[in-house]
């Protein structure tokens, strides 16, 4: 189950989030001190936020070696989501 959850977590990190939220709240509660943060990482950086919460609930926090990489990949990830959607309404208007 854990495995499923984190395979659609890599396609769909905005219903992961979601669904989280509803079920465990647990998770991204010991991470974070309000849900405002959460509410906006879910606008903006859903795959951080995740990412975050799953550091802090499993590897001790971000400082330690698994949390920084895992936080890395996260950025990494939501970074190119955007800068992936950006290039593609580029070549897509060209046509």
């Amino acid at each position: 189950m854990c495995c499923l959850i984190a395979l659609l977590a890599l396609g769909f990190p905005r219903v992961v989030l979601l669904f989280v939220w509803l079920f465990d709240n647990s998770f991204l509660s010991n991470a974070y001190s309000s849900m405002a943060i959460p509410l906006l990482g879910f606008i903006f950086l859903p795959f951080t936020t995740l990412a975050y919460a799953w550091a802090h609930t499993f590897e001790n926090g971000v400082d330690s070696v698994g949390g920084v990489i895992v936080m890395l990949i996260a950025i990494l990830l939501d970074l190119g989501t955007y800068g992936g959607s950006a290039s593609s309404r580029r070549t897509s208007g060209k046509n």
